[in-house]
Order: structure tokens, then sequence, then C-alpha cells
């Protein structure tokens, strides 16, 4: 995709699959975009009674809801699904001076499903969001939150134990680091599509019109300010997640990984389990960073089998 092509394409949220409807709430901090199944498809697959079920989404750095377009659909027979645009990200309000540390991301994320009125739910997180995932789970545990997390599934979780990023986040949250990402981010608009391919183990299994969708929210301004501020305490986020992982061990929890996942290493994902006891461990052969787009039948087929305790026909 040329830079008039990307501009072309951005700027106009990507149509909603069919019983997916778009809501809005707002916080202290702005106002939050997000994706809902309609309460008239979240019904017990088993038998057809409606779900108390809620699952929450949480998506990756520079992603959004549209992450979710094919886990959606096929989720809503068994729950209710919520897909927040975390404040910075897609089409919500950007802020400025947010605190988007992990503690700080994952309390406005509680905040919002307060809001929907949801005490008990099942947590998806992945990349970033899978790491924003666990510091909720571990918030849900301790003190009076009033929440609890029935299940939580990570999806190639930015972790600890993953040498990708220990230097590259430093660097880019240093002010030469930031100051040499827009520079050059403002002239190379290519650099953004060439990074989004990596993402995939098989680019010849990426979705049309994938790159459309994820390029639309840069038609409003501060989407990349909101990903270095993220990476300005990347370092300090990591060490405290590793300390806050010992709590989560009586989570329930599913581990996803693709093989050849680039970003997140899928050889961190052994250390990680070891703080999960009650845990299973995915791993989709020759699929890259992002297995709900790559191959969302098995993914899909995975996390309901996982949520549901009920084997699903291939």
């Amino acid at each position: 995709m040329t830079a008039a092509e990307l501009e072309v394409a951005t700027g106009l949220a990507p149509a909603l699959s069919s019983g997916v409807e778009e809501c809005w709430m707002d916080l202290d901090e702005g106002r939050m975009r997000y994706l809902r199944t309609s309460p008239l498809l979240a019904k017990d697959a088993r038998n057809g009674a409606p779900s108390g079920r809620a699952l929450i989404l949480v998506h990756g750095l520079l992603g959004y809801s549209f992450s979710w377009r094919y886990t959606m659909p096929a989720l809503a027979p068994y729950a209710t699904v919520y897909a927040p645009d975390l404040l910075g990200a897609g089409f919500s309000d950007r802020p400025a001076g947010l605190d988007h540390s992990l503690r700080g991301t994952a309390q406005r994320l509680r905040r919002f499903i307060s809001g929907l009125g949801v005490s008990s739910f099942d947590l998806l997180g992945t990349s970033h969001g899978g790491a924003v995932a666990m510091m909720l789970a571990a918030e849900c545990l301790g003190g009076d939150s009033g929440m609890r997390v029935r299940r939580l599934v990570l999806v190639a979780p930015v972790n600890p134990y993953s040498a990708h990023g220990r230097r590259l986040a430093p660097f880019l949250g240093s002010k030469f680091g930031a100051a040499l990402f827009r520079f050059g981010i403002a002239r190379l608009s290519f650099l953004y599509p060439y990074g989004h391919v990596r993402m995939y183990g098989d680019r010849s299994r990426i979705p049309p019109g994938t790159l459309e969708g994820y390029v639309a929210p840069l038609a409003k301004p501060g989407l990349f300010e909101h990903a270095l501020s993220i990476v300005r305490t990347w370092t300090e986020d990591l060490e405290e997640l590793e300390a806050t992982l010992p709590a989560l061990a009586s989570v329930p929890t599913l581990l996803m990984w693709g093989s050849k996942d680039s970003a997140v290493y899928a050889s961190s994902a052994g250390e990680l389990a070891k703080h999960f006891p009650n845990s299973q461990l995915i791993v989709f052969p020759g699929v890259g960073h992002l297995p709900y787009e790559e191959s969302p039948e098995e993914f899909n087929r995975a996390l309901i089998e996982f949520l549901t305790g009920e084997k699903i026909s291939a």
C-alpha cells in the first residue's frame, strides 16, 4: 500500500459483523468506544438459554477492537462479548498525559468493566493487552475489588521471559528514540504496512481488508504518541508484572501462541507457564503473532472448548 492509498484508507471505522454493535462509555479520562455482541445472540449453545457469561477482549499495542472481528461472532452463542478500544487506541479518545503503565491501564479497564455492570467475567488479552490482562486479573484477586476473573486467556502475551523488546522498547521510550521514531513515521508511512505484514507467519493467510482496517484509526491524531507512552515505562512494567505473576497461580489459564511469532517469542511460553499450574498451552504451527486472524477457526474452537469445557467438533 502506497502512502496515498494509506491516507485514503484511514478515517472510517470498518463495518461490523452481523450481531455486533458499537457502544460508547464516558470515563473520567475520556470517551471509550467498545463493541458488544447483541444480547439476543448471547445464548448458551447447549440449551439456547440466555448466557450469563461475559467475555472481555483486550487488544494489543497499535491494535483495537478490529482485531476481534472473527472472534466476536464465533463466541456470541456462548457469551456476551465486549471488545473495547482502550483509551489512546482505535477510535476512543486520546487524552494527553494519560497513565499508560500496565497498572494504570488495568485500573482503567477495571472501571470500564464495572461500568458495564459486570462483576464476574472471562478475560482474554493479546500481546501488550495480555500483560494488561494479567495485571487486571491480579488486581481482581486482591483487596475488595468486587470482581472475579473466572478464566484467563493469554494470546502471545508480552511477558518478562521474551527477549524481544527488552532493548527496542526502552530505546523508543527514550527522548532520542522517541524523536527518531516520530521523524521516521511522519515521513515513511510504508513502515506501518511493513511492520504489520511481519506479524503473520504466512502472508498468504492475511485476510483481505486487514491492513485497511488497522490503518483506519491513523486519521485520529495521537496514536503513535499513545504507543510511545506505553514503551516509556516498558522495563518497569515488566519488572512489576514478574513480581505480580505468583498471585495468579489459582486462575485457570489458557496460553496460545503461534510457532512463528516474531513479536513475542513462543520460547517464552514455557517459563511463563510455570506461574500458571492450572494452565493449558496451545501452539499453532506456522502461525505468527495474530492467530485469531491467521487461523481463526482453530483459534475459536480452542477458545470455546476452554471456556465451556465442552469438545467442539471440527
